[in-house]
């Protein structure tokens, strides 16, 4: 198995992107072989900086161009076709790859994997989802997060499809439930789409268990969350910025509170422990659902660990067939 890795794409590449390609290279046992898109010379001197050795299974296919964070999606795919991230795309597409996984540019990487890898017969948009903790244990998918800001009814429906195929395969949740995301419990409530999402729903053969409302996010209401691309996002966000706002608060407490050492330590390592479930470093990134090969898009400030863990998620999608697996679960919905 050939995973390609962007060595050109986040906010501390190449030196992150190099590390975590190393850790996961020296962990994997041969199970996969990685090939580097970005300029040589630079990548080469990464590795040299981080004692990497001839031995392991890992090859450079140099591009001349990079897209930046600041490129405009639109444009950049086009404009740049020696870039690492369409030179990449373009391997898997070619059958010289398995899976593809940047930490650069999140709308190019979305419109270069549409455009290059195509989507799934069927799928009228694809789409990419969050992962968030929930209690007892676990976690939840919500999807749309931010790849399609204006949705029908029937978008949501497949969301849900694919959503449920990945929570099955990825994590092994064997009937997930499907909730709509809405502002109130009951099939009235809502706007026109929610309403329409949840009549079609419910006339699908998915697990539906109805309408669910911000609060249930964090609980084990349903497994897979649907909503539109723009409220996804809104919601993605705000999780995000949520273990900020209590490391902020933590170290004003423990100021104020001033107690010994030890005890800051103690009270320290049980917020550690609780905020790790909101850790994205544990997924590495997420999926591009929808389109025809594996693309994980990862966080523009991706550590080496995301890298490691993101490549993991690559090699286990293209091995256990998400995409072939979503393609007939389409076919099977169009048929209905």
């Amino acid at each position: 198995m050939r995973i390609v890795v962007d060595a050109m794409g986040g906010d501390f590449a190449p030196k992150n992107v190099i590390v975590g390609t190393l850790d996961a290279l020296k962990e994997s046992n041969g199970r996969f072989q990685v090939i580097l898109t970005g300029d040589q010379e630079v990548i080469k001197t990464e590795l040299a900086a981080a004692g990497a050795g001839d031995s392991l299974p890992l090859t450079i296919h140099h591009t001349s161009q990079v897209i930046t964070m600041e490129d405009s999606a639109a444009t950049a795919v086009k404009g740049k076709p020696d870039s690492s991230i369409v030179v990449g795309l373009g391997l898997c597409a070619k059958g010289q790859a398995d899976g593809f996984l940047s930490a650069g540019n999140t709308g190019a990487v979305m419109a270069a994997s549409t455009y290059i890898l195509g989507r799934i017969p069927g799928v009228s948009r694809p789409t990419i989802s969050a992962f968030f903790p929930r209690r007892p244990h676990g976690h939840n998918c919500i999807l749309d997060v931010g790849a399609n800001v204006d949705c029908k009814a029937e978008h949501l429906v497949q969301f849900a499809l694919m959503g449920t195929i990945f929570m099955k395969e990825m994590f092994g949740v064997e009937n997930p439930r499907i909730g709509t995301l809405s502002i109130g419990e009951e099939e009235t409530k809502g706007n026109d789409l929610t309403r329409e999402t949840h009549r079609l729903l419910k006339e699908s053969r998915l697990n539906f268990v109805g309408n669910v409302e911000g609060r249930d996010l964090f609980t084990d209401q349903a497994d897979v969350y649907v909503c539109d691309g723009y409220t996804g996002n809104i919601i993605l966000k705000f999780a995000e910025s949520i273990g900020h706002f209590l490391g902020h608060q933590f170290k004003k407490q423990m100021a104020e509170m001033a107690l010994p050492p030890e005890q800051q330590m103690l009270v320290g390592g049980v917020l550690k422990k609780t905020m790790q479930s909101f850790d994205y470093e544990e997924f590495g990134g997420v999926p591009l659902l929808g389109v025809n090969g594996v693309s994980i898009i990862g966080h523009g400030g991706s550590s080496p660990k995301a890298i490691k863990n993101m490549i993991y998620e690559a090699e286990k999608m293209a091995k256990l067939g998400v995409n072939k697996k979503i393609q007939d679960a389409i076919s099977q919905l169009s048929a209905q």
